[in-house]
């Protein structure tokens, strides 16, 4: 089956056809990064103009770089939750425009769950029930994962997620933005142990996460306490080097501990990750470190698939189509916080680990 994937959930236009869920046949990005990077954030009307201006033509490069016409499209994906809202409208409304006039079915897929299947898209097999992280700019989540259309929520950020974290630290260390990227080439060149940051872990047991005091941290060690100037001139370029190494191997050392938690506790004995921050080298590398030490296999999204891009969501929407879960024409947008309803009644994490399969 040939799905056409549309996304906009935020500052990355893309389009993509995917067969079967794996076989990409061409996936294209606008990026926005430009537009947004002299607000070292992204500005929510910038970017729905953005995407107005680059999908239609994003839409039939893909299909032209797949070599196929929309008529042999089987079905149109499109992310419609979380978001912002009026980048989210954008694509939403072309994928109805296109499913309309075709007659074929529409597939609303979860922006997170498609990155939390990523990296599945590469493998020649199925890899669940897994544990899936999901880390980017704007999302930090966990789920137990029995099969692709059943992504059980284990936990979220309740605050900064941790690229958002990484955005502001970047900020304070005037690196520029996107600051993930940025902080992860200075890092290599720092000492991740030279400042003791704190690693938020929240209860015992908990899957949730917390990266907002670890930013304050940041804040608060280079201006001092309480101060939001006036102190960075202070520190030489490798102290910088240094702050950025250690703020990176707190937040990483959060993330590796509580996915490693989530595997014990649902005894699944495969991870995956997808996500911007998915691409951080120590991240990657630590956690490959864990998971060979304790016996667990990890898949992480490709680093092309890392970033919010279409053949992710073509890809979760091929399982949707396979499943039967279409979605009607009257579907809506929904921001982070109203997608997270879909949580509130979710099972306990006893009854999800006691129906996975064995």
């Amino acid at each position: 089956m040939k799905i056409l994937g549309i996304e906009t959930s935020c500052d990355e236009s893309a389009a993509a056809v995917v067969v079967d869920g794996r076989e990409v046949l061409s996936n294209l990005v606008s990026s926005q990064i430009e537009l947004h990077r002299k607000f070292e954030g992204v500005v929510p009307e910038i970017a729905s103009r953005a995407h107005l201006e680059a999908i239609d033509s994003l839409i039939q490069q893909a299909l032209q770089e797949a070599g196929i016409g929309l008529a042999e499209i089987d079905a149109v994906a499109v992310s419609n939750r979380p978001g912002l809202v009026g980048c989210l409208i954008i694509g939403l409304t072309a994928a109805k425009t296109l499913a309309l006039v075709m007659n074929k079915p529409l597939l609303a897929v979860n922006h997170v769950h498609a990155h939390a299947l990523s990296a599945a898209m590469t493998l020649d097999h199925d890899p669940w029930p897994a544990v899936a992280l999901v880390v980017s700019g704007g999302h930090t989540s966990l789920y137990y994962v029995p099969e692709a259309t059943n992504l059980q929520r284990l936990g979220g950020t309740t605050d900064d997620a941790a690229g958002e974290a990484f955005d502001k630290v970047a900020s304070i260390l005037r690196l520029g933005f996107p600051g993930g990227p940025l902080i992860d080439r200075l890092a290599r060149n720092g000492n991740p142990r030279a400042v003791q940051f704190p690693r938020t872990l929240l209860a015992p047991q908990a899957f949730d996460f917390s990266f907002s005091g670890i930013k304050t941290a940041v804040l608060y060690h280079v201006h001092g306490p309480g101060k939001t100037t006036g102190g960075l001139e202070k520190f030489s370029e490798s102290q910088i080097a240094d702050i950025a190494a250690s703020f990176q191997q707190a937040v990483v050392d959060v993330l590796i501990t509580k996915t490693l938690l989530a595997a014990e506790r649902t005894g699944v004995r495969t991870i995956v990750g997808g996500g911007g921050v998915v691409a951080n080298s120590m991240l990657r590398t630590q956690l490959q470190a864990a998971c060979t030490d304790r016996g667990l296999t990890l898949h992480l999204a490709p680093m092309k698939y890392c970033t919010d891009n279409g053949a992710m969501i073509a890809a979760a929407g091929y399982h949707l189509l396979r499943a039967g879960q279409t979605s009607p024409l009257e579907i809506d947008v929904y921001s982070y916080e109203l997608a997270e309803r879909e949580y509130m009644n979710r099972e306990s994490l006893d009854e999800a680990a006691g129906n996975r399969p064995r």
